[in-house]
């Protein structure tokens, strides 16, 4: 399937079945990393998402591509919390060019993902797709957008925010925090073309991101990441978020079960309530809130991630083993006074 056919049928999801969707989505994680005959895949996968990794290893077949596939369960008991020495031997002996990240997450699991990441980026050199937590929704509506437009948007929004000194974010719901910036720390365009070894991108892809070098104000969120994603979707009730100099000072809910174990969380580790990353989402197909954070994190609008600000990637200082991500809805956007996004809505 050509690029253009792939842009034709995104352009026209509405026609499609859920079979045709799905295999529409499938061959958007093969384009996106640029997969071809002389590629090495390595996908992991676990039972939750087998019908999906075969989907894509059976893509990648077809492009004559060899293709290794390895289940999660067959390294030990879920959750893996360590980076097993023998899925690291197992990714070592397949030389892969690219690698496929196709599973559901579990609590305490990012523990191993996040020294998962520079192995396979910076040490393998491969081209990676991360699609933790990705389903049968996902397939179907993130990962059919039209990636050329994807790309496009992506960077014209980077250009913007590259150099910003300040950002300033509200939303209908009661959001209001400006974020500042360390000019040494690197803006990175996630614009779903993964086609240069040692690059990587989460699939559904559409993002910009960096991490702050200070958050001030309170954040009312309706999606939460890591295991919380899946465990509580969207929130029925908002969490609100206090950050003070970059830190966490006071999480809230209507629904103080959740407010405590988000808390608990955040605070379990050090620098687990530091803001890591801020980013924008550029998938602007993308028209509704599904619970899942691969997707819901890319959707045009702010997300905010406490923990772990990927130092590898944007240069940062510090570090963190836990990493989640929130996301408040409807945002509007200024970068140092430049309004580019208002209610939700690209206004450039």
């Amino acid at each position: 399937m050509t690029r253009n056919h792939v842009s034709q049928q995104a352009n026209n999801l509405d026609t499609l079945t859920f079979e045709e969707r799905m295999a529409l989505g499938a061959e958007n994680a093969l384009l996106c990393m640029g997969v071809t005959e002389g590629d090495r895949v390595f996908i992991l996968t676990d039972y939750a998402r087998e019908n999906i990794a075969r989907q894509v290893a059976a893509g990648a077949l077809a492009r004559h591509a060899s293709v290794t596939v390895r289940f999660l369960e067959s390294y030990g008991k879920r959750p893996l919390t360590a980076f097993p020495d023998e899925m690291r031997q197992d990714m070592l002996n397949a030389h892969p060019t690219v690698t496929y990240y196709i599973g559901t997450g579990q609590p305490g699991e990012i523990a191993f993902r996040i020294p998962l990441l520079p192995f396979l980026v910076n040490e393998l050199k491969v081209r990676h797709g991360h699609m933790i937590g990705i389903d049968n929704t996902l397939m179907t509506e993130g990962m059919c957008a039209d990636y050329d437009e994807v790309y496009s948007k992506t960077h014209e929004i980077y250009d913007i925010v590259e150099h910003a000194r300040t950002i300033h974010v509200t939303s209908e719901k009661g959001s209001d925090v400006t974020a500042t910036f360390h000019p040494d720390w690197k803006w990175v365009p996630c614009d779903g073309r993964y086609h240069e070894q040692g690059k990587w991108g989460n699939l559904p892809e559409g993002e910009v991101y960096t991490a702050p070098a200070t958050v001030d104000g309170v954040l009312v969120c309706d999606v939460l990441g890591d295991y919380f994603s899946e465990k509580y979707g969207v929130l029925k009730n908002p969490l609100t978020i206090h950050v003070k100099d970059g830190y966490i000072t006071a999480v809230s809910c209507e629904d103080a079960e959740i407010a405590q174990d988000v808390h608990d969380y955040l605070f379990s580790s050090p620098n687990g309530n530091r803001a890591g990353e801020f980013a924008i989402g550029t998938l602007t197909s993308l028209k509704r809130l599904v619970g899942n954070l691969l997707q819901d994190e890319k959707m045009p609008g702010l997300h905010v991630a406490f923990g772990n600000p990927y130092p590898e990637f944007t240069g940062a200082d510090w570090d963190a083993s836990t990493h989640v991500d929130v996301i408040p809805s409807k945002c509007t956007i200024e970068v140092d006074g430049r309004v580019i996004m208002r209610d939700g809505q690209f206004t450039v």
